[in-house]
């Protein structure tokens, strides 16, 4: 099913802040799901670092990261009640029955879900659910967007990996 097209930073340099972030966050959350394009399921589970982190994962945890921002900070549900896992150490697991099909289709609905969430919502009012007390939205954007900067930098990194996999060409000597 085609997704709308959404302006890129470039088309909203003269638009208010709040339609420049979000053409910022859409443009890290369509790179991060570009990550797997083309890629095998086993490509996208392969750990090529010591940590656990995937490709795979690193979207699964994207959705997390949605789901915590703009459902658990706008409504105040724990958790438990969200039915996402306790800490981001979790988000990153994969289960026998993640796919790339389901982990992509997973993290647009969250997408889609968090842009509902915060659509009647002005840059300055406070999320009421984080642990840290009522945040305003504008933090919380630029939070997810830091994040998601960071995951499509190890995204790129890992993909680089899969895709051209370095030769070691030591000079002995």
């Amino acid at each position: 099913m085609p997704h709308p097209a959404r302006p890129s930073a470039e088309d909203v340099v003269d638009q208010p802040l709040r339609v420049q972030l979000e053409a910022f966050l859409d443009e890290h959350r369509a790179a991060l799901d570009a990550c797997l394009d083309g890629l095998s399921e086993q490509q996208v589970r392969t750990r090529l670092v010591a940590s656990s982190t995937t490709l795979l994962g690193l979207v699964k945890h994207a959705t997390f990261v949605e789901r915590v921002w703009f459902d658990e900070a706008v409504t105040a549900r724990s958790r438990q009640e969200l039915g996402i896992e306790a800490g981001p150490e979790e988000s990153f697991e994969l289960s026998e029955a993640d796919t790339i099909a389901g982990v992509r289709e997973a993290h647009r609905r969250a997408c889609e879900a968090s842009r509902r969430a915060v659509a009647d919502l002005d840059l300055d009012d406070l999320l009421p659910g984080n642990r840290r007390g009522p945040l305003p939205l504008r933090w919380v954007y630029l939070h997810v967007l830091r994040e998601l900067a960071q995951h499509c930098g190890h995204a790129d990194v890992l993909r680089e990996q899969l895709v051209h996999p370095r030769v070691d060409e030591r000079v002995d000597g």
